[in-house]
């Protein structure tokens, strides 16, 4: 099998051609920086640590320099871009700058928060670079719905890579850290410049690994009721979890008898706490504590 040459990968001049062709200016909205390194997208693909055996999963491709280095280097790459513009004309330049690996790509031109499945074998990575809005809530949505994904790589601002790879104890551990931290082993994988982009952001990036648990987190709980004492945790976070979690509990006294039962301090702040004590804690709410069955009565004489 013939590989592809560097020339297949988009540079400054192609990208901004590309996008003079098919009169796309990225937009604020949607959060579009496209990358315009050749180098910079193959890094991304190395720590990713994408195999030829790997099918790989990538939300926003753009027009496409990502989707290109990805498919010099995986068994195949499913690519899913809410653009109608963009989605229109990836499967073209796949075609024309990588026509040996073209059978080897699939489009889906849906809202990535909406895609429940995906054509072809099951996605083992996720590769992608988000953008600041909808970063986590589609991180944490393709883990959830596509089990299958081992492993995944996220360019995301720099912010956001600080609070998805937050340990407890952390300024900026909250919510997407603990949800994240629900599904897999994550850390900071490297920072990104800004010149890299077209047009240049006004923040700096990060990449993101994540690592699916090996065992899940060990609870009888769903995540859904994991993650409602998350929410309610850091609604407010200068609060005590006492305080906090009053309304989820029905009352701050009901809500301290979960902690203790949960073996978790009632003034302790969400930031304080793992995955884990969150699911104590779900584990002991109130509303799962059922009265004792009724005796039956005693039949009557007739």
């Amino acid at each position: 099998m013939t590989s592809p040459t560097s020339d297949a990968l988009l540079g400054p001049a192609d990208v901004r051609e590309l996008a003079a062709a098919l009169g796309v200016r990225p937009t604020k909205q949607r959060g579009q920086n496209f990358v315009i390194d050749a180098n910079t997208v193959r890094r991304i693909v190395r720590t990713a640590d994408v195999r030829p055996e790997d099918v790989v999963v990538e939300v926003g491709p753009g027009l496409g320099s990502l989707t290109l280095a990805l498919l010099e280097a995986a068994g195949h790459v499913t690519a899913i871009e809410i653009d109608d513009v963009l989605a229109a004309a990836l499967p073209a330049t796949i075609a024309a700058r990588m026509p040996e690996r073209a059978d080897r790509f699939a489009l889906v031109h849906r809202d990535a928060l909406h895609v429940t499945e995906l054509p072809g074998p099951a996605p083992t990575a996720l590769v992608a670079n988000l953008p600041y809005n909808v970063a986590v809530p589609v991180l944490l949505h393709m883990l959830d719905t596509f089990p299958t994904i081992e492993r995944a790589l996220v360019m995301v601002q720099a912010e956001v890579a600080d609070r998805l790879a937050a340990e407890p104890g952390s300024k900026v551990y909250g919510v997407p850290s603990v949800k994240a931290g629900w599904y897999a082993e994550v850390k900071r994988a490297g920072a990104i410049g800004r010149t890299v982009f077209w047009p240049a952001p006004n923040v700096d990036s990060g990449l993101v690994s994540l690592v699916r648990r090996t065992e899940p987190v060990s609870t009888t709980v769903t995540k859904d009721e994991v993650f409602a004492v998350v929410d309610a945790a850091f609604a407010q976070r200068r609060k005590t979890l006492r305080a906090a979690l009053a309304g989820w509990a029905g009352s701050a006294a009901a809500a301290e008898a979960a902690l203790i039962a949960a073996g978790v301090s009632p003034r302790a702040r969400g930031e304080s706490l793992t995955v884990e004590e969150f699911a104590r804690i779900a584990e002991a709410a109130p509303s799962r504590k059922t009265a004792p069955a009724a005796p039956e009565e005693e039949p009557r004489n007739q």
